[in-house]
């Protein structure tokens, strides 16, 4: 067994682990599901639909996140694992598949499938590691809680009135309880300084899933002006705002912190607690991005089209989120909110009630010129800055 161990665990040799194919493969199944959660989020545009899609959302989010922890200590490169990744990988379909009819028609597939990946990869490990391997007994916690979250899962998926609760609180069971160690009565709880992570593979792979969600926003304004019946001027003019709202979203995330992110997590004391905080923060980055691709598919649809209260929180709510997940995370990089981005949110503020006397396109438009802003403050704070992330002192404002 600990011959077996030592084959399926990574080597830990002071060298940066990197994301490898089969990891960027078992990723594709998570571009349908962001999809889904896009058109699903356009086809129920109220407040229970928004409610819906979060819910969903974070269970997909968790789903993939958990996973990735497990392939930050064991290697995808050995068969087990992969079997493991590719088992999870047709069960993700199936739960991605019935996302759009995950609240009617089938929620007991949707129920199921997050519990089989949850709990089923959990037992997987488990059964890898045995019970004396240091790294069992946090599993077991893990398990524990998972067992209880898919209890929930399972119950919302025949209980229709109740579902949204009973899959919130699953939800918050999963995205919770690594905050406290994973701790249940009689089996203590695990400590941050435990989790023994690779951190630069873990920064990795958190940067490669926000690719993939703005890679589907891209998509998604590509595929609404295939489908428009005459590409005139408006519809023209909105698809060159929504290419260049999803450049600046990159250039905000990208080209000023996800390096730096990488190396603070790699040289921090505790990379459990900062590979910790990479998860919970990047649940909002992400869904900044999948709420702003379901108002470029409406800008780019109806870019005359007058502005109701729906269309501008959507608008508007997009970028929103995503400066206030992008600005927490720069709080964890670099132990300061970046003025850039509080400004940015206060433009977007004295927007939303100026929007209801104007259309689509020009609200998209405005927003998409924050978003530039921001891009461009950041950057040339960051390079004009020049000084070393380790200095916890360092200003960037």
């Amino acid at each position: 067994m600990k011959k077996i161990q030592r084959q399926l665990l990574r080597v830990r040799d002071g060298h940066e682990a990197h994301v490898s194919f089969v990891e960027l493969f078992f990723d594709l199944i998570y571009v349908f599901a962001v999809t889904q959660l896009s058109h699903s989020l356009l086809g129920n545009l109220t407040l229970i639909g928004a409610a819906q899609t979060f819910v969903l959302w974070v269970a997909v989010w968790m789903a993939w996140q958990y996973t990735i922890w497990v392939t930050n200590w064991f290697d995808p490169e050995t068969l087990p694992i992969r079997f493991l990744l590719f088992s999870i990988m047709l069960i993700g379909l199936v739960m991605a598949a019935a996302i759009p009819e995950a609240f009617t028609g089938r929620a007991l597939i949707f129920g199921y499938a997050v519990a089989a990946v949850q709990v089923g990869r959990t037992l997987f490990v488990l059964g890898i590691l045995g019970n004396r391997h240091s790294l069992a007994p946090n599993f077991k916690r893990m398990l524990g809680w998972l067992c209880i979250s898919a209890a929930f899962w399972i119950a919302g998926g025949y209980l229709e009135e109740q579902r949204l609760w009973l899959w919130a609180i699953a939800i918050l069971c999963e995205y919770c309880s690594p905050m406290i160690g994973f701790a249940l009565p009689g089996m203590g709880r695990t400590r941050t300084s435990e989790w023994t992570i690779e951190g630069g593979h873990l920064a990795e792979r958190c940067q490669l899933f926000v690719i993939v969600a703005l890679g589907e926003a891209l998509l998604i304004s590509g595929a609404s002006i295939a489908h428009s019946e005459q590409w005139e001027a408006p519809v023209l003019i909105a698809f060159v705002a929504t290419f260049l709202g999803s450049l600046a979203m990159w250039w905000v995330y990208f080209d000023t912190s996800s390096k730096d992110g990488t190396e603070a997590i790699t040289h921090a004391d505790d990379q459990g607690l900062i590979g910790s905080y990479f998860n919970y923060v990047h649940v909002i980055i992400v869904a900044g991005i999948i709420v702003s691709a379901v108002g470029n598919e409406l800008v780019i649809a109806h870019p005359d089209g007058r502005i109701d209260m729906v269309s501008a929180v959507v608008l508007i709510a997009g970028p929103v989120i995503y400066l206030v997940g992008n600005a927490i995370y720069k709080k964890v990089v670099y132990r300061r909110f970046p003025l850039s981005h509080i400004v940015g949110l206060v433009l977007l503020a004295l927007l939303a009630p100026l929007s209801f006397v104007t259309d689509l396109l020009m609200v998209s438009g405005l927003t998409t010129v924050i978003l530039i802003v921001v891009a461009g403050w950041e950057g040339c704070s960051r390079r004009s800055a020049k000084r070393p992330l380790q200095d916890e002192h360092a200003s960037y404002w």
